[in-house]
Protein backbone atom coordinates (compact mmCIF):
# COMPACT_ATOMS: atom_id res chain seq x y z
CA UNK A 1 0.00 0.00 0.00
CA UNK A 2 0.88 3.43 -0.74
CA UNK A 3 2.04 5.69 1.96
CA UNK A 4 -0.10 8.59 2.05
CA UNK A 5 2.45 10.45 4.08
CA UNK A 6 5.23 9.31 1.61
CA UNK A 7 2.95 10.71 -1.21
CA UNK A 8 2.69 14.12 0.39
CA UNK A 9 6.09 14.59 1.40
CA UNK A 10 7.10 13.55 -2.32
CA UNK A 11 4.47 16.11 -3.87
CA UNK A 12 6.23 18.89 -1.80
CA UNK A 13 9.36 18.08 -3.10
CA UNK A 14 8.32 17.99 -6.54
CA UNK A 15 6.47 21.27 -6.32
CA UNK A 16 10.10 22.27 -4.26
CA UNK A 17 11.50 21.78 -8.03
CA UNK A 18 9.02 22.73 -10.55
CA UNK A 19 7.49 25.89 -8.21
CA UNK A 20 6.40 27.02 -11.77
CA UNK A 21 3.99 24.50 -12.53
CA UNK A 22 1.40 25.88 -10.27
CA UNK A 23 1.28 28.99 -11.97
CA UNK A 24 -2.44 29.49 -13.45
CA UNK A 25 -1.58 30.12 -16.75
CA UNK A 26 -1.03 26.39 -17.01
CA UNK A 27 -4.80 25.65 -17.86
CA UNK A 28 -4.91 23.47 -20.65
CA UNK A 29 -8.53 22.67 -21.62
CA UNK A 30 -8.31 19.18 -20.45
CA UNK A 31 -7.77 20.50 -16.97
CA UNK A 32 -10.19 22.61 -16.67
CA UNK A 33 -12.15 22.04 -13.07
CA UNK A 34 -8.91 20.42 -11.74
CA UNK A 35 -8.20 23.30 -9.18
CA UNK A 36 -11.36 23.71 -8.06
CA UNK A 37 -11.68 19.91 -6.63
CA UNK A 38 -10.83 19.81 -2.95
CA UNK A 39 -8.50 16.87 -3.32
CA UNK A 40 -7.36 17.28 0.55
CA UNK A 41 -10.78 15.45 1.23
CA UNK A 42 -10.45 12.50 -0.64
CA UNK A 43 -9.05 9.98 1.68
CA UNK A 44 -5.24 9.62 1.40
CA UNK A 45 -4.85 12.63 -0.89
CA UNK A 46 -2.29 15.53 -1.03
CA UNK A 47 -4.07 18.69 -1.84
CA UNK A 48 -1.54 19.35 -4.57
CA UNK A 49 -2.49 17.40 -7.42
CA UNK A 50 -3.53 20.13 -9.77
CA UNK A 51 0.28 21.08 -9.54
CA UNK A 52 0.76 17.52 -10.59
CA UNK A 53 -1.71 17.55 -13.68
CA UNK A 54 -0.17 21.08 -14.71
CA UNK A 55 3.54 19.52 -14.19
CA UNK A 56 2.11 16.85 -17.07
CA UNK A 57 2.04 19.90 -19.31
CA UNK A 58 6.04 20.88 -19.11
CA UNK A 59 8.54 18.85 -20.87
CA UNK A 60 11.02 18.94 -18.22
CA UNK A 61 8.43 17.97 -15.28
CA UNK A 62 6.16 15.71 -16.84
CA UNK A 63 7.65 12.53 -16.06
CA UNK A 64 8.24 12.83 -12.59
CA UNK A 65 4.45 14.00 -12.51
CA UNK A 66 3.64 11.30 -14.06
CA UNK A 67 4.93 9.20 -11.31
CA UNK A 68 3.91 10.82 -8.13
CA UNK A 69 0.33 10.86 -10.22
CA UNK A 70 0.50 7.62 -10.54
CA UNK A 71 1.48 6.56 -7.43
CA UNK A 72 -1.44 8.88 -5.73
CA UNK A 73 -4.15 7.71 -7.68
CA UNK A 74 -3.28 3.75 -7.20
CA UNK A 75 -3.49 2.64 -3.53
CA UNK A 76 -1.37 -0.48 -3.97
CA UNK A 77 -0.57 -2.88 -6.87
CA UNK A 78 -4.02 -4.07 -7.97
CA UNK A 79 -5.56 -1.08 -6.04
CA UNK A 80 -7.07 2.35 -7.18
CA UNK A 81 -7.00 5.24 -5.16
CA UNK A 82 -10.33 7.18 -3.68
CA UNK A 83 -9.04 9.82 -5.76
CA UNK A 84 -8.75 7.77 -9.26
CA UNK A 85 -12.90 8.52 -10.31
CA UNK A 86 -12.26 12.23 -9.83
CA UNK A 87 -8.80 12.51 -11.65
CA UNK A 88 -9.90 10.07 -14.52
CA UNK A 89 -11.83 12.72 -16.23
CA UNK A 90 -8.19 14.73 -16.52
CA UNK A 91 -6.37 12.09 -17.23
CA UNK A 92 -8.97 10.66 -20.26
CA UNK A 93 -9.00 14.43 -21.52
CA UNK A 94 -4.82 14.61 -21.05
CA UNK A 95 -4.55 11.64 -22.81
CA UNK A 96 -5.90 12.50 -25.99
CA UNK A 97 -4.08 15.20 -26.04
CA UNK A 98 -1.22 13.96 -28.61
CA UNK A 99 1.12 16.86 -27.48
CA UNK A 100 1.44 15.68 -24.14
CA UNK A 101 4.90 14.39 -23.36
CA UNK A 102 3.80 11.50 -21.28
CA UNK A 103 0.62 10.74 -23.24
CA UNK A 104 2.23 6.89 -23.13
CA UNK A 105 2.33 6.62 -19.71
CA UNK A 106 -0.85 8.27 -19.43
CA UNK A 107 -2.56 5.69 -21.69
CA UNK A 108 -1.28 2.70 -19.74
CA UNK A 109 -2.09 4.33 -16.50
CA UNK A 110 -6.19 4.78 -18.17
CA UNK A 111 -5.59 0.74 -19.42
CA UNK A 112 -4.51 -0.09 -15.66
CA UNK A 113 -7.43 1.79 -14.87
CA UNK A 114 -9.81 0.30 -17.15
CA UNK A 115 -8.60 -3.34 -15.83
CA UNK A 116 -8.82 -2.59 -12.03
CA UNK A 117 -12.17 -0.96 -12.31
CA UNK A 118 -13.59 -4.15 -13.79
CA UNK A 119 -16.17 -6.04 -11.49
CA UNK A 120 -14.80 -8.79 -9.18
CA UNK A 121 -16.32 -11.83 -9.13
CA UNK A 122 -17.90 -12.52 -5.55
CA UNK A 123 -17.06 -16.31 -6.92
CA UNK A 124 -14.03 -16.26 -7.43
CA UNK A 125 -11.91 -16.63 -4.46
CA UNK A 126 -8.13 -15.76 -6.13
CA UNK A 127 -9.50 -12.53 -7.80
CA UNK A 128 -11.49 -11.33 -4.50
CA UNK A 129 -8.38 -12.52 -2.60
CA UNK A 130 -5.81 -10.30 -4.84
CA UNK A 131 -8.37 -7.37 -5.69
CA UNK A 132 -11.06 -7.30 -3.05
CA UNK A 133 -14.87 -7.64 -2.97
CA UNK A 134 -16.47 -4.87 -4.87
CA UNK A 135 -18.20 -3.48 -2.29
CA UNK A 136 -15.29 -2.47 -0.53
CA UNK A 137 -13.91 -0.67 -2.96
CA UNK A 138 -16.38 1.97 -4.51
CA UNK A 139 -14.12 3.58 -6.86
CA UNK A 140 -14.42 0.70 -9.50
CA UNK A 141 -17.95 1.49 -10.04
CA UNK A 142 -17.26 4.97 -10.00
CA UNK A 143 -14.74 4.84 -12.89
CA UNK A 144 -16.44 2.84 -14.63
CA UNK A 145 -19.38 5.79 -14.07
CA UNK A 146 -16.58 8.15 -15.74
CA UNK A 147 -15.43 5.82 -18.30
CA UNK A 148 -18.94 5.43 -19.56
CA UNK A 149 -19.27 9.63 -19.56
CA UNK A 150 -16.33 9.68 -21.33
CA UNK A 151 -16.67 7.19 -24.14
CA UNK A 152 -16.59 9.23 -26.62
CA UNK A 153 -12.86 10.34 -25.84
CA UNK A 154 -12.02 6.73 -25.16
CA UNK A 155 -13.67 5.89 -28.94
CA UNK A 156 -11.00 8.95 -29.86
CA UNK A 157 -8.14 6.31 -27.73
CA UNK A 158 -9.12 3.11 -29.79
CA UNK A 159 -7.08 4.30 -32.13
CA UNK A 160 -4.12 5.22 -31.22
CA UNK A 161 -0.90 3.06 -32.56
CA UNK A 162 0.59 2.80 -28.97
CA UNK A 163 -2.30 -0.01 -27.98
CA UNK A 164 -1.56 -3.54 -28.14
CA UNK A 165 -4.29 -5.03 -29.47
CA UNK A 166 -5.33 -6.72 -25.59
CA UNK A 167 -5.43 -3.20 -24.16
CA UNK A 168 -7.57 -2.06 -27.64
CA UNK A 169 -10.03 -4.88 -26.84
CA UNK A 170 -10.24 -3.77 -22.57
CA UNK A 171 -11.05 -0.14 -24.19
CA UNK A 172 -13.50 -1.29 -26.58
CA UNK A 173 -15.31 -3.32 -23.54
CA UNK A 174 -15.08 -0.49 -21.27
CA UNK A 175 -16.50 1.48 -24.01
CA UNK A 176 -19.15 -0.97 -24.56
CA UNK A 177 -17.99 -1.40 -28.47
CA UNK A 178 -17.11 -5.19 -27.96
Amino acid sequence: MVDAAANKAAVGRFLEDHAHVRRADNEHPALRGCAEIVWSEIPGCPADVPSLFYGLLDQVAAPEAARLLTNVLMSGVFHLSAAMPAALPFLLRLTADPGIPVRSDLLDLVVVTAELSRPVDADNERAVLLLGNDSDHPEREQCRAVFSAHASVLRTLLDDDGLNSADRTLLQQVVGLH
